[in-house]
């Protein structure tokens, strides 16, 4: 009898789910630095493309912040899958 239950609860182990509520929500903070970054990247179009050249698009925030935000928030995603709750 003791056999049968030590084997029903390895079973109920084994089909548990790898990902719990807590990754999930690490990977929905994730997905919104990555989307974060990308909505930091919008911007810098010109009235007049044709006659005028706007430099607001080579700005830190679109160069340098937003990118390194998507970076991070790839390399946060990747964290969230493989964290393991004890």
């Amino acid at each position: 009898m003791k056999d049968q239950k030590n084997e029903i609860e390895a079973t109920e182990k084994e089909a548990q789910m790898a990902l719990t509520k807590k990754n999930y929500v690490l990977m929905l903070i994730g997905f919104g630095i990555i989307i974060l970054g990308f909505i930091l990247m919008i911007g810098g179009e010109s009235t007049d493309p044709v006659n005028e050249f706007n430099y607001e698009m080579f700005n830190f925030q679109r160069i340098t912040l937003a990118p390194m935000l998507v970076i991070g928030g790839f390399i946060f995603e990747v964290y969230a899958i493989m964290k393991r709750n004890k």
